[in-house]
């Protein structure tokens, strides 16, 4: 492993940092500096990897910058957990073809538009219970409860289950700060936390309810994601019982967790940028990239783990077979030789190849479409109601490095 470099890097990974932000200056201390950083980890560390242009890099070869050896977490896993863990973005081709291939027709974007409408609704009735409360937690009203369901009338689980889904997701959430309020027997949890994802006995919660509700669809197949999991065959085979539990939990936390923190940052930068918001008033053919600086600077995933099959380089840095190389997305939407003014949240900013859905290749994330639809119907529905946010109270992030997530944030309404 390489562990030595004229580059150390300063702390990016203390979860407790990311109470107040993104450790912005730290990245862009790492950003000037020749090659990749050096992050000291645990026993040994992982190459930084946070210029724009390095980061596309990595994410384009996937077969130098394996998903599947060592997992995409930070730290390592035993073999067992490894393997019991994997999920689609845990994997390489041909497994990761094969995975993606199962459901990657339902959101293109031809397909995204099946479900505008349902969107439309559930955006409506989120924002109009948020009016009539006066404001108030944006997050509790509107960021969480909008994209769960909608990932949930397309997965085909039960609408009623949706306050469930939410405490479920908040406990996942937690689990990615390395901390965990629940005991390790919550939900009737009896499988050892390492063997889970995000350690969290939360996970043993929604993999339960995933079989039992593909239990349901095997017997009563809908047209819905669910009974294409539990259905689909693909070169003579079905998903195993493992690939599936982990498709469902993929399914519902990603397809929930970063388009809320989109939401949510989404509400914080109008209120801090209010000229912002009146352009996209005076102007709404500015709402799609007005969509794109909000995912940009927002940043829902911070970084994600490769592992190098193989020596190599990048950036002048040569890196060993086996060293764990980290893209810091925050970090490359931030990076000034791509962004002019990267710190200024600006409606009208065009081109904005921004890495909110990772950088590229065979791992970009496959939600991205939808993602963009929420956002930009969300917007809509606003602008139909002239809303206008004052914060009220800072916003409660999330401790975690991993996903930049806002807990609570209060608004006042204009």
């Amino acid at each position: 492993m390489n562990s030595l470099t004229t580059n150390p890097a300063p702390d990016v990974t203390s979860n407790d940092i990311y109470l107040t932000g993104v450790p912005d200056e730290a990245f862009a201390i790492m950003r000037e500096a020749d090659g990749l950083t050096w992050h000291p980890y645990e026993d040994n560390g992982f190459w930084a990897v946070t210029r724009h242009a390095d980061v596309e890099v990595v994410s384009r070869d996937s077969e130098t910058f394996s998903s599947a050896i060592g997992h995409t977490n930070l730290w390592d896993l035993e073999a067992d957990a490894l393997e019991i863990r994997r999920s689609l973005i845990d994997s390489d081709a041909p497994d990761h073809t094969r995975l993606r291939r199962v459901v990657s027709k339902a959101f293109t974007p031809r397909n995204i538009t099946v479900w505008e409408d349902n969107t439309r609704a559930i955006s409506a009735m989120a924002l109009d219970n948020y009016i009539a409360n006066g404001g108030g937690d944006w997050v509790r009203y509107v960021a969480a409860p909008v994209p769960i369901n909608v990932i949930m009338s397309i997965a085909g689980v039960p609408l009623e289950d949706a306050d469930w889904m939410i405490e479920i997701s908040d406990y996942l959430v937690e689990g990615t700060s390395g901390k965990q309020s629940l005991p390790d027997d919550a939900f009737g949890n009896t499988t050892p936390l390492r063997l889970l994802p995000f350690s969290s006995p939360a996970s043993h919660a929604l993999f339960t309810y995933g079989e039992e509700l593909g239990e349901k669809r095997r017997k009563d197949p809908q047209d819905d994601l669910v009974t294409r999991l539990v259905s689909a065959e693909i070169g003579g085979e079905r998903l195993s019982d493992a690939e599936y539990r982990n498709f469902f939990q993929l399914l519902i936390f990603a397809g929930n967790e970063t388009t809320r923190t989109g939401i949510s940052h989404a509400a914080m930068a109008f209120a801090a940028y209010p000229e912002q918001w009146s352009k996209l008033q005076a102007d709404h053919s500015l709402l799609d990239t007005a969509v794109e600086e909000i995912l940009r600077w927002g940043s829902p995933i911070l970084h994600m783990r490769r592992t190098a099959s193989c020596d190599t380089e990048v950036a002048g840095t040569k890196i060993a077979k086996g060293d764990k190389v980290v893209m810091w997305y925050c970090s490359a939407n931030r990076d000034s030789d791509v962004f002019e003014d990267p710190f200024r949240f600006d409606v009208t900013r065009d081109p904005n190849p921004h890495f909110a859905f990772g950088g590229g290749g065979s791992h970009f994330c496959m939600g991205a479409f939808l993602a963009r639809m929420e956002i930009k119907i969300l917007l809509e529905e606003m602008l139909k109601r002239d809303l206008v946010l004052k914060e009220r109270t800072e916003a409660v992030r999330a401790p975690s490095n991993f996903v930049h997530g806002v807990l609570s944030v209060e608004f006042d309404l204009a």
